[in-house]
């Protein structure tokens, strides 16, 4: 088992294909995804590494939060998720994930909070067809219709598909095929849509019901803190 990692969602646009055919596809950014802890057996009893991304302001941060951050010696993170992975998968603290991570082709399971939609009716809901449109069915063509008997239940059973809240639920979507990666970029392209709102935080992981490809680098494909810094050291 490989960690996910934390994107962002950018949007969603097409790819053209060679042979001129057209595939939408859903962008997703890695904004300096990097290892912040990791969980081991003998301290903590499982195995799982703890990553970070995107870039907080200190001010904005807890007491103990930023005494995290400096012991592991990363700059502070906006958005913070763990994920367990095998002994054998374990990385570095401040190790940085790049987007070929994942290989063009590999399926995926994407997680991500729907976008909220607020109090909605039945028919946005749940899809309910309505009632008739004509018939005698008078100022009430969007109703739910029949929510439980008068005296036979006598009652609205639980779970009734009713109007409410709707959206902001965490969702995942499995089975997503990988279309195309950008590492220069950080940029991971998805086929179709993935749950979640433009710019919200999204979590990739290699599909629970599907192999590994053989081509995924194992354990990840990361570059290393001192790498990541020389550029700017030689700027």
């Amino acid at each position: 088992m490989r960690t996910g990692v934390i994107t962002q969602k950018v949007g969603m646009t097409r790819l053209f294909l060679e042979d001129g055919r057209h595939v939408p596809v859903t962008v997703l950014k890695l904004d300096g995804c990097q290892v912040v802890a990791t969980r081991t057996a003998e301290k903590d009893g499982y195995t799982a590494v703890q990553l970070g991304s995107g870039f907080a302001k200190t001010k904005r941060l807890t007491k103990a939060d930023r005494g995290n951050f400096a012991k592991a010696e990363v700059e502070p993170k906006k958005k913070l998720a763990e994920f367990r992975v095998d002994e054998a998968n374990m990385l570095e603290v401040g190790d940085f994930i790049q987007a070929d991570h994942f290989v063009e082709g590999q399926k995926v399971d994407v997680t991500g909070i729907t976008i909220g939609r607020g109090f909605t009716g039945a028919m946005k809901r749940w899809n309910f067809r309505g009632l008739e449109a004509s018939h005698g069915v008078s100022i009430s063509h969007r109703s739910l219709g029949g929510t439980g008997g008068r005296q036979d239940p006598g009652k609205t059973f639980k779970n009734k598909k009713m109007h409410g809240h709707y959206g902001t639920d965490r969702v995942t979507t499995q089975n997503l095929e990988i279309a195309k990666v950008d590492v220069e970029r950080g940029l991971i392209m998805i086929r179709g849509a993935v749950p979640g709102a433009k710019g919200g935080w999204v979590f990739v992981r290699d599909a629970a019901k599907r192999a590994l490809p053989k081509e995924a680098p194992s354990p990840a494909s990361v570059k290393k803190r001192a790498a990541a810094a020389q550029p700017a050291q030689e700027g």
